[in-house]
């Protein structure tokens, strides 16, 4: 089940999403070369949970610099194939949390989500070594809010067969949390990731969902932000 297309138009142009995806775009060309020093690159800028964990308890290192990390880390990605399946959800969905938002808010409720969401995988895994990197986390905070703001919007998707069939959001975002909820608990089960964070998938769809109405503009507000 993936998404196309949604039938939703937004007021203004989403500058900030697309940004984003360049930004993540740019990060990424960076990380190719880097070659032999990619190993160094992404230890020092992923989020590594044991590196977190001892310089907290232990003192390794100023907290400060694996701090960062929760932030820096969603901007890195493990290959094309993740690069491009983030960078397809925040296209498609991105614009319309940008624009029900506004500008300055989506930055601040993008960058919380995945921080939110780092946090959170930091939780369950504190003690591994394997680098937690990517947008998902952030992304997953923009899907949670479309699906509170915008459950019934018809959304063109990809499925078995290659059958493109018209859905309703909810029930697109709602299939997704639940595979990865589902991924999440079966995960904790047997001790093995696979290499992805589900539980900051979990964790930034859960901050989106119960958090965008805070971040929500004022309906006057929205009205007049292009009329000046």
């Amino acid at each position: 089940m993936i998404p196309i297309r949604d039938e939703n138009p937004v007021e203004s142009p989403p500058v900030v999403t697309r940004a984003l995806i360049a930004v993540n775009f740019a990060v990424f060309v960076y990380e190719l070369l880097q070659g032999p020093d990619l190993s160094a690159f992404v230890y020092r800028w992923a989020m590594i949970p044991l590196r977190f964990s001892l310089a907290l308890h232990e003192g390794s290192e100023p907290v400060s610099g694996p701090a960062l990390t929760f932030l820096t880390s969603m901007f890195l990605h493990g290959g094309w194939a993740h690069l491009l399946g983030n960078m397809w959800y925040l296209w498609v969905f991105g614009d319309n949390i940008e624009d029900r938002l506004g500008k300055a808010r989506f930055v601040v409720f993008y960058l919380l989500a995945g921080v939110v969401a780092s946090g959170v995988e930091y939780l369950f895994h504190a003690g591994s070594r394997a680098p937690t990197l990517g947008a998902s986390g952030a992304i997953a905070g923009v899907l949670g809010a479309y699906a509170l703001l915008f459950p019934g919007t018809r959304v063109l998707t990809l499925m078995p067969f290659f059958q493109i069939v018209p859905l309703p959001a909810l029930l697109v975002l709602g299939f997704w949390f639940v595979l990865q909820f589902f991924s999440g608990w079966m995960s904790l089960a047997s001790s093995l990731t696979g290499g992805i964070a589900w539980w900051a998938h979990i964790a930034g769809f859960a901050f989106g969902l119960l958090t965008v109405k805070l971040f929500e503009r004022r309906r006057r507000e929205a009205s007049h932000a292009w009329v000046e």
